[in-house]
C-alpha cells in the first residue's frame, strides 16, 4: 500500500466528518486494534466504544458543517501502519490533527485521530511566544 492509499483513506474521513456521516465514520474506524481519540479541548478518549460514542454526539444533530483537510502528508511506517498530519479547516478556525492508520482486511483504518488549535499570528505576522516553543524553566519536565 502506498502513500497514496492512506491520503485516501485520510480524505475518506474528512468527507464522513464534513457530511455528518456516522456509518462511514464507524466504517473507517479499526475494529481489530485498540483505538483513541483526542478531540481538541477533550480529555483522551480510548476504546472504540468510547471513540464512536464521541462521534456520535458531534455529528448527531449539527447542521454540517464543512471541514476542509489541507497541507495532508502520509508517512508509511511499516507494511501495515502510517500517519497523516493535516491542517483541519472548520469555520473560521484552523487545527493540525494527526491521523494514525493500520492496514486491516487490505483497507487502511483509523486507529487515533488527534488534532489541536493552530495559535493565531500576531499583528506582525509572528507566531506567539508559546507557538514558537519558549518554555518557562518550571514547565519544563526533568
Amino acid at each position: 500500500m502506498s502513500e497514496s492509499d492512506v491520503l485516501a483513506a485520510n480524505l475518506a474521513f474528512y468527507r464522513a466528518f464534513s457530511t455528518g456521516d456516522l456509518v462511514a465514520m464507524e466504517g473507517l474506524w479499526s475494529r481489530q486494534k485498540p483505538v483513541a481519540c483526542v478531540h481538541p479541548g477533550w480529555t483522551a478518549l480510548l476504546g472504540r466504544e468510547a471513540v464512536m460514542g464521541s462521534w456520535q454526539s458531534i455529528l448527531d444533530g449539527r447542521e454540517v458543517t464543512e471541514v476542509r483537510c489541507q497541507n495532508a502528508t502520509a508517512h508509511v511506517l511499516t507494511e501495515e501502519c502510517a500517519f497523516v498530519i493535516c491542517e483541519e479547516h472548520i469555520g473560521e478556525g484552523t487545527l493540525v490533527a494527526t491521523n494514525t492508520f493500520v492496514l486491516e482486511g487490505g483497507r487502511w483504518q483509523i486507529v487515533h485521530h488527534q488534532a489541536a488549535p493552530i495559535l493565531p499570528e500576531d499583528e506582525d505576522g509572528e507566531d506567539s511566544e508559546e507557538a514558537e516553543g519558549e518554555v518557562d524553566e518550571g514547565d519544563r519536565l526533568n
